[in-house]
């Protein structure tokens, strides 16, 4: 992509820092970043731009350009950035106490007791490093525990980079197979071949589907593992009575639900998107929500399922499990997110800022409309509902997407660039924040208008 787009949007003039560091990163990082979520090929075109602080619910990058801040680290800053009790309280730690041991601490047991207190379905778990591992440990429990081999996933989600789960997370639609039973397609060479064969494939929201499939390979499933709402391909809620069916029908054959909850957990509500939804999968894993900020996981379930830890049948191991700096993190975090009214409040914002997106598009001549929970959601450019990953690779509009995103950074407004990612609303978020956002998005839609000849 050219450095200036069609609105006349110069990233050569206004980054010209980014553009230096990106270019010499290249010489040493491959792609010039250490996440694929960074790379020009997800959206960052013609370069990401550099980041040289956080404060609260705005970014600053190392060009001088200030911006109110909807990525929010792709999830991990729900109380913003630096948050002043988790920083303080990590400091603390590092000083007071250290960072690696390799032995418990009296800190494992009252970040475990806190999380085991705000999700109802939780009786143990054990913490962990990143949402990849705790799906590793889920996935590898679930066939341990029920002595199958195959795992259930949907097309569309993604469960972390590991072999196992690595597949069919946007496959083009001519290598995906039928959408009534989807090929396993993996996300990249280098994967194992026969790791497809013990997966299931499955489209989202399809009821049909989904009780064909598991009819199909009952006594070969372990467990089914989804989102509680898609959150990897835009923002995709599930249709009424649909979390109820899955759980219905796993709990029927003896197959585990596995909640995949590293978004929605502690960012939906106190109790993860399961305590909203009032479903109590079997195993749960969480991770951003819960951190503050900082790398730090879970992976639980109940005590019977859990046991197979227990007893070292199953092996949930980690140098840096449980460090210093993660518990200590989370420990605050989680008091800061337990406060009477955090919610509330952050709910409250939220629902001002999609619900005012959404009065603004409506207005437009250009097909759009948000899809949300609370401080959650994604403003689709498209004529139709999209119910799952096939209809968002049909009939989502990514160059529209992208026009509006330029508009809205030119704006000072930041999310990413990419239409199947997500806009994230912090505890830091202000009022004052939302009317700037909404002032912005007003100006950048007739902009948008404008760009396509509307």
């Amino acid at each position: 992509m050219s450095e200036i787009s069609e609105s006349g949007f110069d990233y050569g003039k206004k980054f010209p820092r980014s553009k230096a560091l990106f270019e010499k990163a290249k010489l040493s990082i491959p792609g010039g970043v250490n996440s694929t979520a960074r790379a020009t090929w997800s959206g960052w075109t013609p370069y990401p731009l550099f980041v040289d602080h956080g404060e609260g619910s705005h970014i600053f990058d190392v060009d001088g350009n200030e911006y109110i801040d909807y990525l929010l680290g792709l999830g991990p800053m729900l109380l913003g950035h630096r948050p002043p009790k988790v920083t303080e309280a990590v400091v603390r730690h590092i000083r007071e106490v250290g960072t690696v041991f390799a032995m418990p601490c009296e800190l494992d047991n009252q970040v475990a007791d806190k999380l085991i207190h705000c999700v109802p379905s939780l009786e143990q778990v054990r913490l962990v490093n990143s949402g990849t591992e705790a799906v590793i440990y889920a996935t590898r429990l679930a066939r341990a525990y029920t002595g199958r081999k195959k795992i259930l996933r949907f097309e569309g989600m993604y469960h972390g980079f590991s072999d196992g789960v690595y597949w069919s997370k946007h496959p083009s639609l001519e290598s995906a197979g039928p959408a009534e039973s989807p090929f396993a397609v993996p996300q990249g060479p280098g994967m194992p071949e026969r790791v497809g064969d013990s997966l299931v494939i499955c489209q989202w929201n399809d009821r049909e589907a989904l009780e064909r499939l598991v009819e199909a390979h009952k006594g070969e499933l372990a467990a089914v593992i989804t989102e509680p709402m898609m959150c990897n391909t835009g923002c995709i809620l599930p249709e009424p009575g649909y979390l109820e069916f899955m759980r219905e029908i796993t709990a029927r054959y003896g197959i585990l639900l596995i909640f995949d909850e590293v978004i929605t957990g502690f960012r939906v509500a106190l109790g993860g998107a399961q305590g909203y939804f009032k479903i109590k999968p079997d195993i749960s894993v969480f991770a951003k929500g819960m951190g503050g900020g900082f790398p730090v996981a879970a992976v639980g379930g109940s005590r019977e399922v859990m046991s197979l830890v227990a007893d070292g049948t199953v092996s949930i191991a980690g140098t840096y499990s449980g460090n210093g700096v993660a518990i200590s993190a989370a420990n605050a975090a989680l008091d800061e997110l337990m406060k009477p009214g955090t919610y509330e409040a952050l709910h409250r914002v939220s629902k001002r800022l999609s619900s005012g997106l959404a009065e603004i598009w409506k207005r437009s001549p250009i097909s759009a409309y948000i899809v949300e929970l609370g401080p959650l959601f994604q403003l689709w450019f498209a004529d139709r509902p999209i119910k799952n990953y096939r209809d968002a690779a049909r009939y989502a509009d990514h160059e529209t997407f992208r026009i509006w995103w330029e508009e809205m950074l030119e704006r000072k407004v930041l999310f990413h660039p990419h239409a199947f990612e997500n806009l994230f609303v912090s505890t830091a978020h202000s009022d004052k924040d939302v009317d700037e956002t909404l002032e912005a998005a007003e100006a950048a839609a007739r902009a948008v208008g404008r760009r396509l000849g509307r």
